[in-house]
């Protein structure tokens, strides 16, 4: 866990201190150094007696007590040097910068667990091993470059990677993004980033604490964690962005249904995110992106106005803006032929608003006060004002500066030309802006954060299920796929209405049961996984002869151990699905059912527990979303009853936490009922 002696030492040991700044502990001390460290610092070194001015002990035990250490040698010499700090110099926190442990082989992975095991018993803090290091206020305990000037309103960065801490620093400098505390979390043998996140949620203080936290995440060891804090942080104000790197690797291997071929390890990532609050990311440069926007004014609104004297970029912006769900709404009317006469013939401003290459700063000017105080139905602005070379654009920067302070409506600005307007970029960037160099990635950017919704509701209210059913079935069922049976169970105990079936092996048993039902009817083979595939699925099926020939047909089918029949019900075909990814809750998707769900893969996830508003949300981001409603009338799916079994489905799971997979393919959909027609259900005890 955090504590004060990592974040504010009043003593600081570097173990492998050296004078060679090409070295990762030579450079530490530089770093250090440099970097204004006010209390006490020692260095270890066996072969040195002073190292880079600082006088150099050649043991650990010769050393005074020491707050913090910093180890810098080979992983095989970490564990006893920790043990002699811990135990002996009362050092109650560590960064572990060495290499060869869990990442190397089983032996590290002992070496690594022995040493985290001895922190812990002091109560103590370890960052790493295999990490870059920590930048925070008080010292720059890193052996990378750059190293950023702390700025309390910069972001908070923590990473799993050293190196893409370091890339997203590089790159973050170069666009005005600022920093405040990196950390580096390397192996994470005790403090992973979800520690941290708890940390800064424990003892956040909107008044003095960085508001936004760029995370890179490799891995996700405590998912529940993560979603408590990071939904807590924002609910207080904060504002989080996040990668999530190797997310597809089991999502991309064969599965045994729909659900397990379509949902993967990035879904649900995704589903957490959403949960949380955090904006997802694809990228570095789409991460800084995110991090420069929650650094502007908030966007409460879709609409914006695209202001440029670049048609070409204006069209890009257009586009990427529209396919995230923004708007750029025309502009017209009394006012607009207003603004249109303080601009060049040949300008328009119907939105985009584009001023031409002779644009200047005054209509620049002019065009931003419109759009803040005319035209009511804009929301944001975005400035898209590049440079052929031709002629200096510091004026237009500086009224793009003074408008970013004094407008209530945010604006972002693009400024592409990073070499031609090289130096009044950096003008504008020293002023404490953010430039945005491509609109492309603006635009993507942009519509992330307008999708992200709030943190959910801590408390979701689920529909009542029989518990004590779902038990029984679950208990006394066997690892793997229920049998039709137990499944129809667990759906009638969570109150999720079915078509009644009748499976048989006996043609005469089955033929005197189908003679009590009203055809049409549907028969299915019973054994196979896909029944579509092995031609196993026969509808419309009209006489007891038509039954009597179909047995006969899908019990010579493979693996077949016999036949269902059931009602042929009309309406339109919808799916629900359950994925459990291990230490997340269960994910749980939707969308339209039969053969779309392979055609179109349209599907939307969300994470269990679901609350009413989060299904409604998915429902309605689906790319199906109108045939749902109706259209071209056509009779669409009652929505309140579609969200009610999203919800009841949710219930189940969490009282049978041992689904693994749940394939409800599809669920017959009218404005009075929904009915589950065929479901699979996996289970692992």
């Amino acid at each position: 866990m955090i504590n004060r002696q990592l974040l504010d030492p009043k003593n600081i040991v570097i173990v492998g201190g050296s004078n060679d700044i090409k070295k990762p502990g030579g450079k530490i001390v530089k770093n250090i150094l440099e970097g204004g460290f006010e209390g006490k610092l020692n260095i270890i070194n066996p072969k040195e007696d002073k190292v880079q001015g600082i006088k150099s002990y050649h043991s650990v035990n010769d050393i005074p007590n020491t707050d913090l250490a910093i180890l810098a040698i080979p992983s095989k010499y970490c564990l006893e040097t920790v043990r002699v700090l811990a135990l002996q110099k009362n050092t109650k926190a560590f960064i572990i910068i060495s290499a060869g442990f869990s990442e190397t082989n089983e032996e590290g992975q002992q070496l690594e667990k022995e040493i985290a095991n001895l922190v812990n018993s002091v109560n103590g803090c370890l960052i790493g091993p295999n990490c870059i290091g920590v930048l925070c206020e008080k010292y720059k305990g890193v052996f990378t470059t750059p190293i950023p000037e702390y700025n309390k309103k910069g972001c908070d960065l923590i990473s799993s990677s050293g190196a893409t801490a370091v890339f997203i620093m590089e790159a973050g400098a170069s666009l005005g993004v600022k920093f405040a505390n990196v950390y580096s979390v390397g192996n994470a043998a005790q403090t992973g980033v979800e520690e941290i996140l708890e940390y800064m949620d424990t003892n956040y203080d909107p008044n003095i604490d960085p508001q936004v936290k760029l995370l890179y995440l490799e891995a996700i060891k405590n998912p529940q964690k993560l979603l408590k804090h990071a939904s807590s942080l924002i609910r207080k104000g904060a504002k989080i962005a996040a990668i999530k790197a190797g997310s597809t690797a089991e999502g991309s291997r064969a599965a045994s249904s729909h659900t397990g071929a379509i949902a993967s390890s990035d879904m649900t990532v995704r589903a957490l995110f959403k949960k949380a609050g955090i904006v997802y990311c694809s990228s570095r440069e789409e991460l800084l992106s995110v991090a420069s926007i929650f650094n502007y004014k908030p966007l409460k609104g879709k609409n914006i106005a695209i202001i440029t004297h670049a048609g070409g970029s204006a069209v890009m912006l257009s586009d990427e803006l529209s396919k995230g769900g923004l708007e750029i709404p025309v502009i017209e009317g009394k006012d607009a032929k207003t603004l249109e006469s303080f601009l060049y013939p040949g300008s328009s401003v119907s939105n985009p608003i584009d001023f031409l290459a002779t644009g200047t700063a005054e209509q620049l000017g002019i065009i931003i006060d419109y759009c803040e105080h005319k035209f009511d139905h804009i929301d944001a602005m975005a400035v898209v004002f590049g440079s052929p070379g031709l002629f200096d654009v510091e004026n237009v920067y500086n009224v793009l500066s003074v408008k970013l302070d004094i407008c209530k409506k945010p604006i972002f600005p693009v400024l592409p030309s990073v070499i031609n307007a090289r130096k009044e970029i950096n003008t504008f960037l020293e002023k404490g802006n953010i430039n945005f160099p491509d609109e492309v990635v603006l635009g993507k950017a942009l519509a992330q954060v307008y999708k992200t919704p709030p943190p959910t509701t801590e408390d979701v209210q689920l529909p009542n299920v029989d518990v004590k059913k779902i038990r029984a079935v679950i208990d006394n069922a066997k690892s793997g796929y229920l049998s039709p049976f137990e499944a129809t169970q667990l759906l009638d105990a969570a109150g999720v209405p079915r078509v009644i079936e009748i499976v048989e092996s006996n043609k005469e048993t089955l033929i005197t049961e189908a003679s009590k039902m009203n055809f049409p009817l549907v028969m299915k083979v019973v054994g196979p996984l896909h029944k579509s595939d092995a031609q196993g699925v026969i509808l419309n099926v009209n006489s007891i002869e038509e039954v009597t020939q179909n047995f006969d047909k899908l019990m010579q089918i493979n693996n077949a151990t016999g036949v269902m029949i059931q009602a042929m019900l009309s309406g339109i075909e919808l799916f629900v699905g359950v994925k459990k990814e291990p230490g997340f809750n269960h994910t749980i998707l939707c969308g339209l059912g039969g053969i779309y769900i392979e055609i179109m893969n349209d599907v939307t996830a969300g994470l269990s527990p679901l609350s009413k508003p989060e299904i409604q949300a998915m429902i309605a981001s689906l790319k199906g979303y109108k045939l749902i409603q109706g259209i071209r009338g056509k009779e669409g799916v009652s929505e309140t009853l579609f969200i009610e079994i999203i919800q009841r489905i949710s219930a189940l799971v969490e009282a049978a936490p041992e689904i693994v997979e749940m394939d409800i393919n599809p669920l017959m959909g009218t404005q009075k009922a929904i009915t589950a027609v065929d479901i699979r259900i996996n289970i692992v005890k």
